[in-house]
């Protein structure tokens, strides 16, 4: 499980590393659809950053460190982080649609990856059984 996990949390740091490249962009975005769907406005936006730091980036360092406590075997942590991640999410997601009212096609697609992570951990950290420890 460890390693699924992981491997979902490195298509995230992708994904945010995708969005990340559109903030720093100033011409037209693959990812721009039309008036719904544009991914630089999104990332443009002020709602983009946090204390000048892009939310892109945050979401690179967010699913490198569940990836790594994936790897650690840090069950309970990796769940509170994924739930977290998932709290941070949805709030980008409601700016998307009430305030914004655009979508981001990275933004979008992050949203079910972190769903998917939190699942996942807490599956694993809650229902499967501990791993043994080596003696």
């Amino acid at each position: 499980m460890r390693y699924a996990i992981a491997l979902l949390a490195l298509a995230g740091a992708l994904v945010a590393t995708l969005a990340l490249r559109v903030h720093y962009s100033t011409g037209t975005e693959p990812c721009s659809i039309n008036e719904k769907w544009d991914c630089g406005i999104v990332n443009h936006s002020p709602f983009a950053e946090i204390a000048h730091i892009p939310v892109a980036a945050i979401g690179i360092a967010g699913y490198l460190a569940l990836a790594g406590l994936a790897l650690a075997g840090q069950r309970r942590w990796l769940a509170g982080l994924t739930f977290v991640a998932l709290g941070f999410s949805l709030y980008l997601t409601r700016i998307e649609k009430y305030v914004l009212e655009v979508w981001c096609f990275y933004c979008v697609i992050s949203l079910g990856i972190v769903t998917a992570l939190t699942v996942l951990a807490l599956w694993w950290a809650f229902t499967a059984p501990p791993a043994r420890r080596r003696a």
